[in-house]
């Protein structure tokens, strides 16, 4: 077995968290996000409308998203949601950060140290911000948000049809109680 003290075994564990950790941030394999995107005019309260399930969200009801454009260019992200079970509510703060070029909906964030996940608009309502369409680094992760409480009938349609199009688990889609 090899010992860590040994600088190339040190360089092939960091070069393998690394790319564990550069993994989380990409886009999935077929999936674009959008271009054309204003940071601006994403930021402020959105409401999420569905997602896929995942144990951090597992439960909740009544669940926003806030960005808030920070100075630096980062984005200050607030998640929160109701808990019924334990009759409270659940907030969790993170700090994201674009990818790349700032006009592409591709961003990774971070609600714990230095861990960041994918964060990749796949569709937006480029003339009023109305609506969005996100996913994670994996077709496991997928979330449609808006700016009200609900979403019109043949938008939220349309973005489903897009998702099953681009893989991703439609049938397991949860639709958040917003009451």
């Amino acid at each position: 077995m090899a010992t860590p003290r040994n600088p190339k075994n040190w360089f092939v564990i960091f070069s393998g968290a690394l790319v564990l950790l550069t993994g989380c941030t990409a886009v999935p394999k077929g999936v674009t996000p959008v271009t054309g995107f204003d940071g601006p005019r994403y930021t402020g309260k959105w409401y999420e409308v569905a997602r896929l399930d995942h144990s951090f969200e597992r439960g909740l009801t009544r669940v926003t998203a806030e960005y808030t454009l920070n100075s630096n260019g980062s984005v200050t992200v607030v998640n929160r949601g109701w808990d019924a079970r334990g009759q409270r509510w659940k907030e969790v703060r993170g700090r994201a950060k674009f990818r790349g070029d700032q006009s592409v909906g591709s961003l990774q964030v971070s609600f714990f140290g230095p861990f960041y996940g994918g964060y990749h608009v796949l569709a937006l309502d480029k003339n009023g911000y109305g609506y969005s369409m996100v996913c994670g680094p994996t077709r496991s992760y997928l979330w449609i948000l808006a700016r009200q409480p609900t979403l019109d009938d043949a938008v939220r349609t349309a973005l489903v049809e897009q998702a099953r199009e681009l893989g991703f688990a439609v049938d397991q889609l949860i639709w958040v109680d917003q009451n």
